[in-house]
């Protein structure tokens, strides 16, 4: 039988091994429309345009140890495709036309693999992933790149791709009788935030 002295000993020394090992905690947040940001910049053969999503909804599961990003479990990106919206009521609806927005409803981004973590601080992450993306009824791989900032408030993700429209089955955009046409190339920029 172990003395009192022999317990606490055995007690301290557990005590210690738990505050040296190094703790891992998964969190899942949700993304903030209000606070994001979502742009498509493209081209046409009289002006540069830009479409603004106004709604978005996501979801991203993280792990991190002792507060630095170590792993992400999950990340799921979701516009509704007619909250796409450029100020002119003529040409998003050229846009839902393209997209089939009748039939498809979202344009969605589900993450596949992480291909790389690299934190340069403890709260800031350069992140490279592959996930399938969605546009109006297509699923194509792409890879993303995006730096990651964690919080007291939650996560932000902000970074940039380019995309074809062609590569997704979407016929660039016409208008007049087609005597403006759209540009196939697409510049999407996000600024997301994630809340618990």
């Amino acid at each position: 039988m172990k003395t009192p002295k022999q317990l606490k000993l055995v007690f301290v020394s557990l005590m210690v091994m738990a505050f040296s090992t190094q703790i891992s905690v998964a969190q899942t947040y949700q993304l903030n429309n209000v606070s994001s940001t979502l742009t498509v910049d493209g081209t046409s053969n009289i002006h540069d345009w830009q479409i603004t999503a106004e709604n978005q909804k996501g979801k991203i599961s993280v792990e991190f140890e002792n507060g630095q990003l170590i792993k992400i479990q999950q990340l799921d990106f979701t516009v509704i495709a007619e909250s796409l919206k450029s100020g002119k009521g003529s040409m998003d609806k050229n846009t839902y036309k393209a997209l089939n927005t009748g039939k498809h409803k979202q344009i969605v981004f589900k993450l596949t693999k992480v291909q790389r973590i690299n934190c340069t601080a403890s709260n800031s992450c350069k992140v490279a992933v592959t996930g399938n993306l969605t546009i109006a009824g297509t699923t194509k791989p792409i890879d993303l790149t995006f730096e990651l900032k964690n919080g007291n408030s939650g996560i932000t993700l902000s970074g940039s791709k380019t995309i074809k429209m062609t590569d997704f089955g979407v016929d660039p955009p016409t208008a007049m009788f087609g005597t403006i046409t759209t540009g196939d190339a697409l510049d999407i920029k996000f600024e997301s935030n994630f809340k618990k």
